[in-house]
C-alpha cells in the first residue's frame, strides 16, 4: 500500500488541506480550502475532507504540528503552522 503525506496549513486566514504527490505538479495535488476560519478545522472535518479526496489515515497515524517563520532566520517574522499526517489511498491503489 502506497503512503502519502497530507498537510494542512493556514495562509491569509484560510486553512487548506492537500495531499503531497511526489513527481506530480503541485497544481494537480488533491486539495480542499476550508475557507476563512479563525480556528483549526477539527479532526472530524479533516478526516471527512481526506475521505472526500479519496484518502484515509494509515494505521496509527497522528497529526504532527510544526511551527516555522515566514521569513527564514527572522525571529520577528510571522509564525506559520503546518500539520502533517500519513495517509493512503482509500482503495489501496495510487491516487
Amino acid at each position: 500500500m502506497r503512503e502519502y503525506t497530507a498537510q494542512i496549513s493556514n495562509r491569509g486566514g484560510r486553512w487548506r488541506l492537500y495531499v503531497v504527490l511526489l513527481g506530480v505538479p503541485v497544481s494537480q495535488w488533491p486539495e480542499h480550502d476550508f475557507g476563512p476560519a479563525a480556528v483549526v478545522p477539527t479532526l472530524a472535518e479533516r478526516s471527512r475532507v481526506l475521505a472526500g479526496l479519496g484518502f484515509v489515515f494509515t494505521e496509527g497515524a497522528e497529526w504532527e504540528w510544526t511551527e516555522y517563520s515566514e521569513t527564514l532566520d527572522d525571529d520577528a517574522s510571522p509564525v506559520r503552522l503546518l500539520a502533517s499526517v500519513r495517509v493512503c489511498s482509500r482503495d489501496g491503489g495510487a491516487s
